[in-house]
């Protein structure tokens, strides 16, 4: 099965300039955004928002997705406002022409996050809303900290809403010590898109395939078409200054931002 490739090339670099030639020159045609120029997406300005289309699309690169952190504030924290940035988000999703948002699903306290369902839903349930009329898919992706960080819970969330679709992400749930193929045979039939990025048991992301992710399991069961591709590797600033003859091994660790982007890309082409 082929796949369409997509990145948070902010990973790379955080210059939209410099992430545009991060995917060319690895073959990704989407871009999952997330930082620009300094700002997060949901910050941008309308302008700045053309303009970065106007980018992309001299490029001949589409915008996948806005990677932005809506939904990830505490369950109790005011939302009014936090709404309204979402509601604005729905107009920058159309001006990058991305047809979906990823959300999340709120910071609850870890040994009580039962307690506070029926809010969640009911803060959910206003994203979903307010998203009616459009053609954006809202995707909620598993994170540790929030409500859906386990599979169960991501379940109960996607059967609440068939509109919302999941970012299937093994990394975050290795981090809540949640085996992925459990995941993925609760949580498959709502999966829009895979986030790529793996993880050893301590939690540790390494490059996709070197982890207990179960990533090969996962891109032969995945019926979806596109992969965004998340490296979280570590750099190491460093690295470039020491000697030739007396560079330290520090496993999956990278001179700069943009050699771990690669890396990252390379390790998802191997596995594909």
């Amino acid at each position: 099965m082929s796949f369409k490739l997509a990145a948070f090339a902010d990973e790379a670099d955080g210059r939209i300039s410099e992430q545009i030639k991060a995917m060319t020159r690895n073959g990704i045609g989407y871009l999952e955004i997330r930082g620009v120029d300094g700002e997060n997406i949901s910050d941008i300005s309308i302008g700045k928002a053309k303009e970065v289309r106007r980018q992309m699309d001299d490029a001949g690169l589409a915008v996948w997705s806005l990677g932005s952190p809506y939904g990830k504030i505490g369950i109790c924290d005011d939302l009014a406002a936090h709404l309204d940035k979402f509601k604005r988000g729905l107009e920058l999703a159309d001006i990058l022409g991305a047809k979906h948002i990823r959300l999340f699903s709120f910071y609850v306290p870890s040994d009580d996050a039962e307690r506070y369902r029926d809010e969640v839903m009911s803060r959910l349930g206003q994203f979903v809303e307010a998203a009616k009329g459009s053609d954006i898919i809202l995707c909620h992706e598993n994170e540790k900290g929030i409500y859906g960080d386990i599979a169960s819970r991501c379940a109960e969330i996607h059967k609440e809403f068939s509109s919302l679709k999941a970012v299937f992400d093994p990394a975050n749930f290795i981090q809540c010590v949640q085996d992925t193929r459990t995941a993925w045979e609760l949580l498959s039939p709502y999966v829009e898109y895979m986030h790529i990025k793996d993880a050893m048991e301590d939690g540790s992301v390494v490059p996709a395939g070197k982890g207990i992710g179960n990533l090969p399991y996962l891109l032969e069961n995945y019926r979806g078409s596109v992969l965004t591709l998340e490296p979280h590797l570590s750099v190491f600033d460093g690295l470039d200054k020491l000697e030739a003859n007396e560079k330290t091994k520090m496993g999956y660790c990278y001179p700069t931002s943009g050699a771990a982007f690669d890396a990252a890309a390379n390790a998802l082409k191997e596995l594909i």
